[in-house]
């Protein structure tokens, strides 16, 4: 079978997909955002937007087999693919295939500070770029029905907070962009590294409410530094959305909260146990299709964070899984080791 037919096959299903709401998303992260997380997080939550970890437009149109790189599971929608490039062709290409694989969401990346993608002209260097940001917008709005949508900073270097995202907003919702996704902190692209400027540069929520204040036509999100759902219902006061990222995948099981405490319905898990029992069919299925244990696993290793066993748990998997042959009965031994309770868990 072809990709373009196995992309078709993808989209005609017959399953029913939840309508996209971005009320609450979990970020895109390089190497946790995977299928497999994406997969997991679904026997937590139903509601919540899922991100893809960020894709180069090189990849997608010079990399193969293409499924390494767009392929995921009809459980995970909604779904939103984040690309990674600033040539407006390439992007519309991709966000063309994109649409094609049937992903709900086409999201550009213009918050990530490394190096490698700042020399590529990729991710938050682009903030000092607006005019190229728009040109792909467009580019991209030209060339798919899905909402295109873009994910930025407050600023990077030595940028005004106020006046130049304002006039980045500006030029790139001129454009038709009618969705941002805001990392409430600066990017300081000189100086300071990928996992330093997660945490160094201050958060600004205020920026981001007074955004939303100035541009109410506009959908606005928040994302940085947001650990609990009480944060998240805090913020949508000010904002449209609230996008959680390392929380959301240290402590997955924050998860199960959010279906109840953002949409109001019952979210698909009970309890700890129930979600990884939920999610083992998947697992043996990944395992038939030659993936190790471990490497699907490892989005689960915090799953019982703060729980009697949950160390237990994770030195199991992370001391079994990698072997040769690891096979589900590590999975189901790891899980042993966790007490049961009886009644039902409130996230």
């Amino acid at each position: 079978m072809t990709e373009k037919a196995t992309a078709t096959t993808r989209m005609n299903t017959g399953t029913t997909r939840p309508a996209l709401d971005r009320t609450f998303s979990v970020a895109p992260m390089m190497d946790w955002t995977t299928r497999d997380y994406r997969a997991f997080a679904r026997t937590l939550t139903r509601q919540a937007l899922l991100y893809t970890e960020m894709v180069t437009t090189g990849a997608i149109l010079h990399g193969s087999p293409r499924e390494r790189f767009l392929g995921y599971d009809e459980v995970e929608h909604p779904i939103a693919l984040q690309l990674g490039g600033s040539d407006p062709g390439e992007l519309a290409e991709c966000a063309a295939i994109a649409e094609e694989w049937g992903y709900d969401e086409v999201n550009l990346n213009v918050g990530c500070p490394s190096d490698r993608v700042q020399n590529n002209m990729i991710g938050a260097c682009l903030m000092g770029h607006p005019d190229k940001v728009a040109a792909a917008v467009r580019a991209m709005r030209e060339a798919v029905k899905i909402p295109v949508t873009v994910k930025c900073r407050i600023g990077i270097d030595d940028q005004d907070e106020d006046a130049d995202l304002e006039r980045f907003i500006a030029q790139v919702a001129d454009a038709g962009c009618e969705v941002f996704i805001v990392h409430a902190r600066k990017a300081w692209l000189q100086g300071l590294s990928p996992k330093e400027n997660r945490d160094i540069p201050p958060l600004n929520y205020s920026r981001v409410h007074r955004l939303k204040a100035s541009r109410p036509e506009l959908h606005i999100g928040i994302n940085g530094g947001i650990k609990t759902l009480d944060e998240c219902r805090e913020q949508l006061d000010s904002v449209d959305s609230v996008m959680v990222g390392r929380e959301a995948y240290q402590n997955p099981w924050l998860l199960a909260g959010v279906d109840r405490a953002i949409y109001g319905v019952e979210g698909p898990a009970e309890s700890r146990h129930a979600a990884a029992r939920a999610f083992r069919p998947y697992i043996a299925r990944r395992l038939e299709e030659g993936a190790k244990l471990n490497h699907v696993t490892r989005h689960l290793l915090g799953l019982f964070q703060g729980q009697p066993g949950g160390r237990r748990f994770r030195r199991h998997l992370s001391e079994n899984g990698h072997l040769d042959g690891a096979c589900l009965r590590v999975f189901d031994d790891a899980l042993s080791l966790v007490p049961e309770r009886e009644t039902a868990e409130t996230a």
